[in-house]
């Protein structure tokens, strides 16, 4: 008899039984113990994650790369690392839902993350002062990564070596996508027009951070490590396959995993918009989504009794149709460039949450 995944808080202690007869394990960690770990690994995101925007800024003047790209490539790319890891294991413990769920679920929270930091940036609207051509064309390459899962949801069961052709797609168009948005950030033949809002990066010079090149690449680096095993600490990975109150893998992986492995980006993005790096802030959160997608390739690649595609049900449906709708509404916030909104947010900002909200309400019953 197969045993339904449970976790249970019994006398101060957390209790995980997986699925399986022959392979249930139990973990018995002390509640205080698992409540001092979250605290400290989320302190150590909010030190940390201020520090690695204040060098990335740096590293975007020196480098020439530019915020956008920089946010998208080096910070979004390694932040994203703890939720990788979580919905491949969870894909290849036998779970597509929860890494599936996992994977969506942190594309649309992060960018319902940038309400938050639009919020922190009161000159103005946030999309109006971060419009910048890397972080348009990162936004339509994220809608047209998110398009082909929903493609794969309706193509025949066919697979090679066991993983969907369209994982493969995902895989080839996020490495075309990142070369196309580097070369066009190098001789951009489209740039939004300037205001007095709009952010400057031409106009930054290099010395707001002491110290030679290389030595600032490292400290990125170590930095960039401790995030991401304090992103893994603060997940509860080891708790991952819970069915709490009764939720579908979907919503627990949406709604739990997701959100605390995306924490980071908050985080940093928060304190970019604080920094001033608003192209840093606006390109980790987009960038970063286009680089999560290729969670659900991961995860179709660990997962091996068939393609992760054949498991989406409406959970993941809905997940996925709402990041597209919310991607292109910062997309026409970025276009249209309203300057002042509803409670000193765009627009676009009030629109992303309130489709972030209902999607949860529908994944969730």
């Amino acid at each position: 008899m197969s045993a339904t995944p449970v976790n249970r808080v019994i006398s101060g202690q957390v209790t995980v039984f997986s699925r399986g007869s022959n392979s249930m394990s139990l973990e018995q960690v002390p509640l205080g113990i698992v409540i001092g770990i979250l605290a400290a690994a989320a302190a150590v995101i909010g030190v940390t994650g201020t520090l690695i925007a204040r060098f990335a800024d740096e590293l975007a003047v020196r480098t020439g790369l530019g915020e956008a790209v920089m946010g998208a490539v080096f910070i979004g790319a390694s932040t994203s690392l703890p939720g990788i890891v979580t919905s491949m294991t969870a894909a290849a413990e036998g779970y597509p839902q929860l890494a599936a769920g996992n994977a969506l679920g942190g594309i649309a929270v992060q960018i319902a993350f940038l309400c938050v930091a639009d919020l922190a940036y009161r000159k103005a609207n946030l999309e109006y002062a971060a419009a910048s051509v890397a972080n348009l064309l990162q936004g339509v390459l994220l809608v047209a990564l998110l398009a082909l899962p929903l493609i794969a949801v309706a193509l025949p069961p066919f697979t090679i070596a066991g993983v969907s052709p369209v994982s493969l797609l995902i895989v080839a168009g996020y490495l075309a996508g990142l070369k196309l948005i580097t070369s066009a950030g190098e001789r951009p033949i489209w740039r939004p027009l300037r205001t007095r809002g709009t952010q400057r990066e031409e106009n930054e010079k290099p010395g707001k951070v002491r110290g030679s090149t290389r030595a600032i690449w490292m400290r990125f680096a170590v930095l960039a490590v401790i995030m991401i095993i304090a992103g893994y600490a603060v997940s509860a990975d080891r708790y991952r396959d819970c069915n709490t109150h009764g939720l579908s893998e979907t919503a627990v992986g949406a709604l739990f995993t997701a959100v605390v492995t995306s924490l980071p980006e908050l985080v940093i993005a928060v304190a970019a918009v604080r920094q001033g790096a608003l192209n840093l802030a606006v390109g980790d959160i987009i960038g970063g989504n286009c680089f999560d997608v290729l969670f659900l390739a991961a995860s179709d690649m660990a997962y091996r009794e068939a393609s992760l595609y054949r498991h989406f049900s409406g959970g993941e449906v809905c997940l996925t149709s709402a990041s597209i709708l919310m991607t292109a509404i910062l997309l026409l916030g970025m276009l249209y460039r309203q300057k002042q909104g509803f409670a000193g947010i765009g627009f676009e900002s009030a629109l992303i949450l309130l489709i972030y909200l209902t999607s949860v309400i529908v994944i969730v019953n």
